[in-house]
């Protein structure tokens, strides 16, 4: 991990500083940006989103979606624990806290908005700090590529959906024709435009060419990412000024499905016997977010001001610190792990010899 990605929380701290003071100081600069739309979607951030997105969609080998029937145990967990249970249990995470506990510390004309953002956040599995989650827990890269390039795959299909299942549960109106404009924008286009680039970089140049692009690319990606925050928090700095504990607030129940969905999925990996290699992965992926495409879909849905886009923002506040806990539990408990009955049956009989190989290479 870069040093750059490991303090990325400090640097979105410093984003929302600067952000509310250039939207106190300069407000008519920010409206005049938060104008420049087409069909509800905002230009200067779709150019920004498109710069956070594409880098990361350009790491993925969608041919590796071959090798899924190698790890099939940690496929089906992690893809139940995605698909199934994380975007439901942050819906009735965000109606617990913020529609009922929370409630009256909030702003009431916010809180459908917040729930909104909380479940289109989690509807979006993280697709490319999972690579350096899995690299620290020593995670079986071939399970972690294909398992990444299948939720990318699904994500297509089942986002707009799911997201707007559980919007219509919540009694907020859906803007089908704005979601579906998001996916085609921030998830169908971002995925050919980088497979595209991807495909020429390896025909010219080799993995050692990818390779150099992407380490080209990765900064710009996260700098896109920060400007897109320091422009959020420009146009929410009064709102945010005014109720300084919302952020604190909407972090509880991220935290919660955090650590929620990583243990279920970690714990049902041991159940099923799959190897620590391919655990570790599994329950980091299934626990994480795709934030970039979350904002995106929260200020194309809601607009910048809109509590929806607010709650995704702290999402990526939370992200790193967070995850790196989930490193440190999944690291820590590794023999623990290992002392399971299913684990150590399929260990002993051999099935799981090779991928334990790999990922301690």
């Amino acid at each position: 991990m870069s040093l750059f990605e490991r303090y990325l929380s400090i640097w979105v701290a410093l984003c929302i500083v600067v952000g509310i003071a250039l939207g106190h100081w300069m407000p008519v600069v920010f409206q005049v940006i938060g104008s420049a739309e087409v069909a509800h979607v905002n230009l200067p951030v779709a150019l920004l989103i498109w710069l956070m997105i594409i880098p990361m969609l350009a790491k993925i080998d969608f041919g590796a979606l071959h090798q899924v029937k190698e790890h099939w145990r940690g496929i089906g967990v992690t893809l139940f624990v995605n698909w199934a249970v994380k975007p439901f249990s942050m819906a009735l995470l965000g109606w617990l806290f913020v529609g009922y506990l929370f409630r009256p510390l909030l702003p009431a004309a916010q809180i459908d908005s917040y729930i909104a953002g909380l479940i289109i956040l989690a509807a979006a599995p993280c697709t490319a700090m999972v690579f350096v989650w899995s690299q620290l827990t020593r995670g079986e890269p071939h399970f972690t590529l294909s398992q990444v390039a299948l939720n990318d795959a699904l994500m297509v299909f089942a986002f707009a959906p799911i997201v707007g299942l559980l919007l219509g549960l919540s009694a907020i109106t859906v803007p089908w024709q704005t979601l579906l404009l998001s996916v085609v924008l921030y998830i169908v286009v971002p995925v050919i435009i980088a497979q595209a680039v991807r495909r020429n970089v390896l025909a010219r140049g080799g993995p050692v060419a990818l390779s150099r692009m992407l380490g080209t690319l990765q900064p710009l990606s996260l700098i896109a990412l920060l400007t897109t925050l320091v422009l959020l928090f420009a146009f929410q700095g009064e709102q945010i000024l005014a109720q300084p504990m919302v952020i604190a607030l909407l972090a509880v129940p991220i935290l919660i499905q955090v650590y929620l969905n990583a243990g279920l999925a970690y714990l049902l990996n041991r159940a099923v016997g799959e190897v620590h290699s391919v655990a570790g992965p599994s329950c980091l992926i299934g626990a994480s977010n795709f934030f970039e495409l979350a904002v995106a879909a929260a200020i194309s849905l809601f607009g910048f001001q809109s509590g929806a886009a607010l709650a995704t923002v702290v999402g990526v506040l939370v992200e790193v610190p967070v995850m790196l806990s989930v490193v440190w539990i999944v690291n820590g408990s590794r023999e623990w792990y290992e002392c399971g009955a299913a684990v150590r049956r399929n260990a002993f009989s051999g099935k799981g010899d090779q991928v334990v190989g790999e990922g301690r290479g």
